[in-house]
């Protein structure tokens, strides 16, 4: 027995690997994402069984649990399953708790790594996550822990001058925002972007001081990805403004 598990990448359907198109093609059952484009299904055979096991916030298809078990079941009577998560299955995926309990249950497992969309949908829209003399590092952070609350780390991770991509926490705006407050940091750039590589992607640009008017203004809504620090205000600027940035940051570093 055996389970596949594949990133289906951040949402555009050309942006799956190769190696997760050819496990599609001879797949007999996919246990499905709803942030996994549906037409990656027309990949697998014909006979094939296909079921969503979506989640979204405030909105559960399908428990963690009962997935697990619909793993388990699926493998026993196909004798393999594929797992098709959104973005890829080791980053906020719960990739990792899905291939154990299938290993508790005698099930061996292949892992297809997907693109990311922490790193991939600000790309799609122009912000590097690091840009010489601009950004030198970057965290990614859930914005919604097991305990539904905002991640610790984003405290930590605002104290630094490191580009934060904060997945899932869209919902938890006023959070985000109150925390940069609280480190004087009003004039920290954030880009704010939903459905990312899609058709109908949408992005909103501004300040800690007025993105939560601004995202309200446009509308915008999940699935979406934050991205603070000054790399997500590079899109906007032009050339001579970029180098100017980059020739204080690094007279701020001398």
């Amino acid at each position: 027995m055996k389970l596949t598990l594949i990133g289906a990448g951040p949402g555009d359907p050309e942006l799956i690997t190769l190696k997760g198109v050819k496990a599609l093609q001879k797949a007999k059952v996919v246990l499905y994402d709803s942030l996994a484009h549906p037409s990656l299904l027309d990949h697998c055979p014909t006979d094939c069984v296909k079921i969503l096991v979506g989640k979204r916030f405030g909105k559960t298809s399908c428990g963690q649990d009962d997935i697990n078990n619909l793993i388990v079941a699926c493998a026993n009577q196909y004798g393999e399953v594929v797992r098709l998560k959104g973005g890829d299955s080791f980053v906020f995926g719960r990739g990792y708790e899905e291939i154990v309990f299938a290993q508790q249950h005698g099930i061996e497992s292949e892992i297809i790594p997907g693109i990311s969309s922490s790193y991939a949908v600000p790309a799609l829209a122009g912000i590097p996550l690091t840009s010489r003399g601009v950004s030198e590092s970057f965290w990614v952070i859930t914005g919604t822990t097991k305990s539904h609350a905002l991640s610790k780390d984003v405290y930590l991770a605002a104290q630094s001058t490191a580009t934060v991509i904060i997945l899932m926490g869209l919902h938890k705006l006023d959070e985000i925002v109150g925390i940069y407050a609280s480190l004087d940091k009003m004039d920290e750039p954030i880009a704010i972007i939903q459905n990312g590589s899609m058709q109908n992607q949408k992005v909103v640009t501004g300040k800690i001081s007025n993105i939560e008017p601004l995202a309200k203004l446009s509308e915008i809504g999940s699935p979406a990805i934050i991205v603070i620090g000054q790399v997500a205000a590079l899109p906007d600027l032009s050339f001579d403004q970029v180098q100017a940035m980059i020739k204080q940051e690094e007279f701020q570093v001398k």
